[in-house]
This record gives structure tokens, C-alpha cells and sequence, in this order.
């Protein structure tokens, strides 16, 4: 019988796709192998072998083109993990895997293809190789499907997967992207010697004394060191490369591609970490015992506590036992300062992975684990999830109640918290939840026996919670005393604190320069042309940005209606805050961390280590500031505006508010010194500023959850978000009206909607929602049976087939 293989393609498609496997193909095609595949007429993908299996010949089934390895390189844990999420997450096999896979492990159409400038070949290339690299370059990318018309091939790709094993060119979905090689050129002798061979050798040499030189002086390296690079020997011996070339050519020497470790991080140093205090020592001991019994545990520690010490006990025991660990972490930003903590202590046993990688980088360090190499800790951001894990023993899921583990845009929309407990039941492993906030869900798991609860309720060095003082700046206004985005008494501390060489964090969670621009005489307001909300003003650039399509504008000079000079500008961002900070204090060095100052890949990590070596006095920032990063010299934090976090229309609101003023407050304090948090709002009798001034979570939670079962909300009920987008708003809003009638028929009261949200209209696509609140009990798959059944339904109808659909489980 002939065998076949089921393949996940990266496409948006709720199926698995059928090719039959060539007979000289059969020994390598296994599970979680690529296979190249022909798509449709013209196109070919890069699949993932799922399955393999014998069956009757079937009629017009297509061959397998190529498979690239014998090896799989998803492993069937993973396969299982990405079918789970595909269930759960109620998206398709396809989008796991674009989502899982670093772009220079997925060949494609559309894949670029560039030239390594600093190729130097080692070996002949076969006839197609050779075809493929004569059409290279190193300064223009070009798509596999424009390297197959220009070498007439049928097929390019094994030889393109072949000349990127060569390291003669790289690949990737992205033009933008730099390589850089990950070989650099050394020197070796040709064949070993004897020490006479080699003293005449020497002697041969006699007549050309650059090259004796340069021959004397390799050897003398060679005695010390098992590694000569190029660059090194040419500097030491003081000789041009054309001398180098001579002694090549004469064969005494040989230049090849020593293959270079990105990720080098030094050897590992375990004694490295700190002893644990007594507090410390008794939750680590908890967690331990904990894990007898149960699978995930929270640990619940106020802020400062030392939760990172007791992670770092934990991974050196789970490293004891040849076991590896994943550590999560919300944002890239708290990788850089937790990098240099894991350096010290685990060294090359640690990688680190996240977006801010190239591709090259991500496809090292899934190919280390693959080979489970030394590399035993892993920390990343969500991504980190999908990595191929061989020996899995623990999860550490830090800051666990942030919203940033939510994926939002594009599928899969996983919440990598959620996640990360799944791939550790698939391995057996542990969970661990740490944070100072716990999420609301989380912690009604904790006290209802789901998850173990240890509580570590001492800060390090019993060093005290801030002081949180409130400021009334209703009350200032009416008094006419605010003359700016900063109260006079902030002023005032600032003031102090700086005189003493001490620091200061101001958080405003909003960033560019201000809200809005409007017009003072019509009250005219520019908005985006592709979505329905007001443009955000950023100075900087002289430009007005969309942040929900990205879409730049011009800043306009006068208005378009009334054609006057009266624009000013409304609200402020992060980027006018430090424009008034350097007014203020014209003498005093500012840093500000947002997303406009954190794009490039080392910017997170120069800001922070200017604010943690004193450089910068004052740091600005959105969120960003408040997750976990740790700094000896801040005393003083200010919240700018309170009100605009417990404003937001979302049942989270209040939660989300609590979480980040408490994790704000946590940066100040230092050894021997009570830290300041000075909070602005126009409502200081509000319930969540007297739960933030207190640090009181457990009445914080008891009034949450009483809201949240009145209303059918997590942590008793589970959320899926369906959203309908379009280009016609009359059709989005009849299909989806159309498309809720048909849920009540098997949901009822379930179902709440058609809403247009906030913002209905992004990228010219406009939107309505349906939401849908079931029993946590409920059986997913059956509810995600209902909904595509309803929704074959709906797009039977032809005025609906343009209709968009798109599943948000667990909405955040």
C-alpha cells in the first residue's frame, strides 16, 4: 500500500492537507519533519509532517517534493501542545505553527533569500547549487518564486536549504532584517606535523620573511590556543591577508568557517547565588511541599520580596536532576536586568529568547534545545512556549497576572499563562505563578485548592512598603494651583529627592506627546482615515500617529474646517511629560521608556542601565516601568493620573488599576529608607485608591469576585469574544445581528451582543462583537462545534461571504 503523510501547512486552514510520499522518500519521512510541498498551481509551502500512514491508493493526491532533514524538529510533545492550542484557542494547526516556528525554519513563495558577503567556499557546489548562488546577491533579497523563474528550476529549495547550511546565504519573510554570519574565519594548518617536518618547512621560507613571520607566529599561537582566528593572527604577526593568501596557496595553511555560539553567556557559576533569608527560606520550603501535591502553585509575594532568589533555588535544583526549566516573563524590557542575574549564576546553561531576536538567533536556540545540548533554562517572553523542550521540569511564570502574555493580534490569541500549564502537564513538569498582584482568576484557584498558595509577605532586608500619599488634583484645579501635568507637592519632593542624588519614576500610561490636537475656535480633532479614533500628536517626529493602524500624518498648522491657526494641544503623553520634567529641572539628566524610545533591539537595555548606573535621574514611562524592574536608588514614584486607568469601560478596569499602581508603588524604597509614592486623582475617596494606599488585596479581591458572580464574569464564568469585521458597515452589522440570532438558538441568555465597540472602525475594516459567557464547566469543544456550525450557516448566506471572522478565547 502507499504511504501518505498529513501535513500542517502555514495557512489560515481548518484542515490538515494529504501528499503521498515518495518511495525514496520513505525512511525520512516522519513525524514533525519538513517537507516541501506544491500548493495549488504556482506556490509551494513548507509543511510539518503530522502523521504518517499506509492506505489504498487514492486518485490526484500530490507527491511529497523534498523533506530537509531526517530528523524531526517538532517534537510530538510540541504537535500535541500545538493541537491544543488550535482547540482551545479555536484557530487553525496553521496559524500555531506560523506563530511557533522562527521565520528562517519555514520556507516559502515568499521566503527572501540574500547572499553571505563573507562566504568563502569550502567545497564545490553541485549543479544546482551553484545555479541558485550565481543569482544571489548580497544587497537585494529576493523570494524563492523569483529564484526559480530565474533559474528555471522546478524546485530551488533544496539547494537554497542547502546553500544556507553553507552559511553562503541566509534566509527570512523579512527584507528589513541584517545577518550577520554566524562563522567567523580562522586558521588552521593543512595536515599535523612532525617538529621537524615543521622546522623545515620554516627553513623553506627563508627568502620570504613576511611569510616566516606570519608562519612562526601561527605557531607559537597554535601552541597556547586550539582556536586562531583570522582577524587575530593577522594583527599579532602585523602582515596584510595577501601574505596569509601566499602561505594558503603554497598549502601550509588553510582558512575555514569556525562556527560562532550567538549566545554565549560564559561558563556557569551555581555557588554564584545568594543564600536565602528566612522568609525567603520558608516559602521556598512551601513551594517544595507544595509540589508533592500539586501541579501549579502561586507563590503570592509583596513587592521586593526576592521572588527572583527563589526561582533561581529552584532552577539549580531542577538543573541537579538534569531537568530543564522554563522561565516566562510579561515584557522583553525585565529580560535584560533578569539576564544579567541568570548570566551570573547558570551561564552558557541559559538562553534567552524573545522577539526582539533575529530570526538567526531563534532558529540557534531552537536548534540547541533540539540537540538538548547545555542550555538548561530558558527565559523568554510568551514566545518561549513554543520552543522544543526535551526534558521539561519546571515553568516559572513571573508577573503572572499580566495582560501582556495575552497574544492579541494575530491568531493564535493564547494566553501564554494558561499555556505554559498545559506544556508543563504535557512534560509532567511543575508550574510556578509568581507576583505581587495575583490575576483574579489565579488567585480564586489558589484559595479554592486548584493550585497551591505560599504568601511571602516580607520585603528583602525587611525593607518597608512605600508610603503612598494621595494628592487631590480636583482640588488643586479648583484652587488654580495646577499648572501642569505635575502638582505642585510632586514638584516639591522632586525637588529634595534630587538634591540628595537620589531618583525618581514617573509613570503615565499613555504615550507620543499629547492625546489629541483640536481646534480652540470649531473644536475640530484630526482622526485616522482608516479607523474611527483621534490621531495621537507626537512632537518629536512632528507627526500625528494612529496607534491602532500605525498609519502617519503630517501635524496640520491650521484647522480644516475653519482654516485658523487655533490647533492646541489636549492630555498628555509621556513625551510632553518630559518636555514640562526638563523645563522644570533644566539641570537634570531624563530618560523616558515607552514603545516609541524601545523599538530598536539594545534600547531596552541602555535605558535601564543608565537609570541603574545613575546616569539618568528621572525615568518617564508607560507600564513598561512597572513590571518588576528593580532599582537601589529610587525613592520617589509618581502616578500622573490615577484616573484615566479606573476609567476605562472594561470589567477589568479595576483589577488592571490595582495591579499597576501596586507594581508602580513596589520601585520605591531602598536599603534602610521607606520609599514615596505620590498619587494624583481627581477621586481620592475612590475604593481602588484606598485598596492601592493600604495594600490590601484580599478586600481588593472579596469586592471583585462579588461583582463578578452577580454578573457572570471570570473567575465563574469563561469569555469568548467573537468579532465581525468587513468593509461594508451595513453588512457587518446585519451579519452580525444574523450571526447572534443563531447563537441563541444554542446559547440563549449567553449571549450578549451585537456591540460596536469604542473603536469600530481599524484598518478601514469595520467591527462589531458578540460575546459569548459560559459555565466554566462547559465542554470547549463541543461550544467551538456549535459556533463554526452557526457560522457555516451564516456564510451559506452570499451577502455574508466577505464577512471576516475571528475567535478571542479568554478575552484580557
Amino acid at each position: 500500500m502507499p504511504l501518505y503523510a498529513d501535513l500542517i501547512l502555514p495557512l489560515p486552514l481548518d484542515t490538515l492537507f494529504t501528499y503521498e510520499v515518495p518511495s525514496e522518500l520513505s525512511n525520512i519521512a516522519k513525524e514533525g519533519v519538513r517537507a516541501v510541498v506544491h500548493f495549488g498551481k504556482k506556490k509551494y509551502y513548507t509543511g510539518i509532517i503530522f502523521r504518517v500512514y499506509k492506505s489504498e491508493a487514492r486518485n490526484e493526491i500530490k507527491e511529497i517534493t523534498s523533506i530537509l532533514e531526517d530528523h524531526p524538529i517538532v517534537l510530538p510533545t510540541q504537535l500535541r501542545f500545538w493541537e491544543w492550542i488550535s482547540t482551545y484557542y479555536m484557530c487553525t494547526l496553521g496559524d500555531v505553527y506560523k506563530a511557533a516556528l522562527p521565520s528562517s525554519l519555514k520556507l516559502e513563495s515568499k521566503t527572501f533569500v540574500i547572499l553571505n558577503p563573507e562566504f568563502e567556499a569550502q567545497e564545490i557546489f553541485t549543479p544546482n547549487e551553484q545555479k541558485v548562488f550565481n543569482q544571489l546577491s548580497p544587497t537585494k533579497a529576493q523570494t524563492i518564486a523569483d529564484i526559480e523563474k530565474l533559474t528555471g528550476l522546478p524546485n530551488p529549495l533544496p539547494a537554497i536549504k542547502s546553500l544556507v547550511d553553507k552559511q553562503a546565504a541566509f534566509i527570512s519573510e523579512d527584507i528589513q532584517n541584517t545577518y550577520s554570519p554566524k562563522t567567523q574565519s580562522a586558521v588552521r594548518l593543512t595536515k599535523s606535523h612532525t617538529d621537524e617536518e615543521l622546522n623545515n618547512l620554516l627553513d623553506s621560507l627563508s627568502k620570504a620573511k613576511k611569510q616566516q613571520h606570519l608562519f612562526t607566529t601561527f605557531l607559537h599561537l597554535n601552541e597556547n590556543q586550539g582556536l586562531i582566528l583570522k582577524k587575530q593572527l593577522l594583527e599579532k604577526a602585523d602582515v596584510s591577508s595577501v601574505v596569509l593568501n601566499e602561505l594558503v596557496k603554497k598549502g601550509l595553511l588553510e582558512i575555514y568557517n569556525n562556527e560562532v555560539n550567538r549566545l554565549y553567556y560564559g561558563e556557569s557559576n551555581i555557588e554564584s547565588a545568594y543564600a536565602l533569608n528566612d522568609y525567603q527560606q520558608e516559602a521556598y520550603n512551601e513551594i517544595q511541599t507544595s509540589f508533592v501535591e500539586k501541579d501549579v502553585t502561586l507563590l503570592f509575594g509583596v513587592t521586593s520580596s526576592g521572588k527572583t532568589e527563589i526561582y533561581i533555588h529552584l532552577i539549580k535544583d531542577m538543573i541537579s536532576k538534569g531537568k530543564q526549566v522554563l522561565y516566562l516573563l510579561p515584557e522583553i524590557a525585565l529580560t535584560t536586568q533578569i539576564t544579567e542575574r541568570l548570566k551570573s549564576v547558570f551561564g552558557n546553561q541559559l538562553a534567552v529568547y524573545h522577539s526582539k531576536f533575529n530570526d538567526n538567533e531563534r532558529a540557534e536556540i531552537w536548534n540547541k534545545l533540539l540537540k538538548n545540548d547545555e542550555c538548561k533554562v530558558v527565559l523568554g517572553a510568551r514566545s518561549a512556549v513554543f520552543l522544543p523542550f526535551t526534558d521539561l521540569g519546571l515553568v516559572i511564570v513571573d508577573e503572572e497576572h499580566e495582560a501582556s502574555y495575552k497574544q492579541q493580534d494575530p491568531a493564535p490569541r493564547y494566553n501564554a499563562r494558561n499555556a505554559a500549564i498545559v506544556l508543563a502537564n504535557i512534560h509532567k513538569a511543575k508550574t510556578l505563578l509568581g507576583t505581587a498582584t495575583p490575576a483574579i482568576e489565579t488567585y480564586y484557584n489558589a484559595l479554592n485548592g486548584r493550585y497551591g498558595l505560599v504568601k511571602l509577605t516580607k520585603r528583602h532586608e525587611d525593607i518597608k512598603l512605600p508610603h503612598i500619599s494621595v494628592i487631590n488634583t480636583k482640588e488643586l484645579r479648583r484652587k488654580k494651583q495646577m499648572k501642569s501635568v505635575l502638582s505642585p507637592p510632586l514638584i516639591e519632593v522632586m525637588k529634595d529627592i534630587l538634591s540628595k542624588k537620589e531618583q525618581v519614576i514617573l509613570f503615565q500610561n499613555r504615550r507620543g506627546f499629547s492625546s489629541l490636537l483640536e481646534c480652540k475656535t470649531c473644536s475640530w480633532t484630526p482622526h485616522c482615515k482608516h479607523c474611527d479614533v483621534s490621531l495621537t500628536y507626537h512632537k518629536g517626529q512632528r507627526m500625528m500617529i494612529c496607534h491602532y493602524c500605525g498609519a502617519t500624518y503630517s501635524a496640520p498648522s491650521v484647522c480644516e474646517e475653519c482654516e485658523t491657526p487655533t490647533l492646541e494641544v489636549i492630555g498628555y503623553g509621556t513625551e510632553r511629560i518630559e518636555e514640562e520634567v526638563s523645563t522644570i529641572f533644566p539641570d537634570t539628566s531624563i530618560g523616558r521608556m515607552d514603545l516609541d524610545t524601545t523599538r530598536g533591539k539594545r534600547s531596552y537595555e541602555r535605558i535601564i542601565s543608565d537609570f541603574e548606573d545613575n546616569k539618568t535621574n528621572i525615568l518617564i514611562g508607560t507600564q513598561m516601568v512597572s513590571k518588576g524592574l528593580d532599582f537601589d536608588n529610587v525613592s520617589v514614584v509618581g502616578i500622573l493620573n490615577a484616573d484615566n486607568l479606573l476609567n476605562y469601560p472594561d470589567f477589568r478596569a479595576h483589577e488592571r488599576a490595582f495591579q499597576l499602581m501596586t507594581q508602580v508603588s513596589g520601585r520605591a524604597g531602598r536599603k534602610n529608607k521607606q520609599g514615596l509614592v505620590l498619587l494624583q486623582t481627581s477621586h481620592p475617596g475612590h475604593p481602588v485608591i484606598n485598596y492601592v494606599r493600604n495594600n490590601d488585596y484580599e478586600s481588593f479581591y472579596e469586592l471583585q469576585t462579588d461583582e463578578r458572580r452577580l454578573f457572570h464574569y471570570p473567575p465563574f464564568f469563561r469569555l469568548i469574544a467573537i468579532v465581525i469585521r468587513g468593509r461594508d458597515e451595513n453588512i457587518v452589522d446585519g451579519g452580525a445581528r444574523h450571526f447572534t440570532q443563531l447563537l441563541k438558538q444554542s446559547f440563549g441568555d449567553r449571549i450578549l451582543g451585537p456591540s460596536k465597540p469604542p473603536v469600530a472602525r481599524v484598518q478601514a475594516l469595520y467591527i462589531r462583537k458578540i460575546l459569548l459567557k459560559i459555565e466554566n464547566q462547559a465542554s470547549i469543544q463541543k461550544v467551538r462545534e456549535s459556533i463554526v456550525f452557526h457560522q457555516k450557516t451564516l456564510l451559506t448566506d452570499p451577502a455574508f461571504k466577505a464577512v471576516l471572522f475571528h475567535f478571542d478565547v479568554d478575552p484580557v
